[in-house]
């Protein structure tokens, strides 16, 4: 099948409500008013819960798929696809609460058999079992043939802590894998049930990732993922960076020097596999929409987006997790 147009992307993210039918006009409208392009459209949510009728046997037998926000995916698709936006299909992985609480055996486990949950209380599945990957991709597939131009994975990864959780967690990992290990070989398996669908795929990763030499605990390493991706989107939301990050006392009030650091490291790592003869994902990074120490200003928005210019990068996708966006920041 042949791949989409590819496309300069510059997009918002649309969870579960936004995607009602009653609100898609909001955020069509919203994206045509800007020079936004693109949007991030919840599929499979951070609760576990899909958001259009599936008809794969295990979403019907734990109904993840009970009141979906969209009732005709096809239809609310073509809706954007219509009005010339691109489409990606936001599927969060290894985080999921609702199969890990309907489907035990696929939980990531204490070491004496309950169920593991992090400090905020959410349980996840366990990321070595393969029947998980066999979910996710099967959600991927019939998804792809709804007209999405594009597959984006979220939590393609283990919890955070690596350390703590390792202590606490009896992973089932027969073929002793180690954590980036496995991330890769989900990625394989993922693109060769999807090798022939009309889609992209890309992934989520830490901010840090294109920083980080090791896998931070979480089995996220850019030389792992960046190859076996079309798109990767490093979510570098200044706020989140640690003080002292990249020698910044406060990154949050550094929104241009945290995103050109992180993408002179991006470009440099993506350069040496060029270099390797080895394919290197386009760099699309997640940018900071939304107050968490501080108020973020059109002219935050806007510092994150000119470090990216300086650095070549040309594609962004804008978080709020709330939909809430600074529209004149993309005028």
């Amino acid at each position: 099948m042949e791949k989409p147009k590819k496309v300069d992307v510059k997009g918002i993210y649309l969870n579960r409500t936004s995607i009602r039918e009653e609100n898609v006009q909001k955020y069509i409208d919203l994206i045509k008013s800007t020079n936004l392009n693109a949007a991030v459209i919840d599929i499979k949510d951070d609760n576990g819960k899909l958001t259009y009728n599936s008809n794969i046997e295990l979403a019907n037998e734990i109904g993840s798929n009970s009141n979906p926000a969209i009732n005709d995916l096809k239809k609310t698709i073509k809706r954007f696809k219509d009005e010339g936006i691109y489409t990606i299909a936001r599927i969060v992985v290894f985080k999921d609460p609702y199969l890990a609480e309907n489907k035990g055996d696929y939980a990531m486990k204490r070491k004496n058999g309950t169920i593991w949950q992090d400090a905020a209380g959410t349980k996840w599945v366990d990321p070595y079992k393969r029947e998980v990957w066999d979910y996710i991709t099967s959600i991927a597939q019939e998804v792809s043939d709804s007209g999405f131009d594009e597959i984006q994975y979220d939590y393609i990864r283990f919890p955070e802590n690596g350390k703590r959780v390792d202590q606490e967690v009896s992973f089932d990992n027969p073929d002793r894998l180690s954590k980036a290990e496995n991330i890769l070989a989900f990625l394989k398996y993922s693109n060769d049930k999807l090798k022939n669908e009309p889609v992209y795929v890309s992934a989520d990763i830490f901010g840090l990732v294109t920083t980080a030499t090791n896998d931070m605990g979480i089995g996220q390493i850019w030389e792992n993922i960046s190859p076996n991706v079309d798109y990767i989107s490093p979510m570098t939301y200044p706020s989140h960076y640690a003080p002292g990050s990249y020698g910044i006392s406060n990154p949050d009030r550094a929104p241009y020097e945290i995103m050109l650091q992180a993408m002179k490291d991006a470009n440099m790592r993506n350069n040496k596999l060029k270099n390797q003869g080895l394919k290197a994902a386009v760099i699309r990074p997640w940018i900071q929409d939304f107050d968490y120490k501080s108020v973020y200003s059109i002219e935050d928005v806007q510092k994150q987006i000119k470090a990216l210019h300086d650095q070549g990068i040309t594609q962004y996708l804008i978080w709020n997790a709330g939909n809430v966006y600074t529209v004149e920041a993309f005028k």
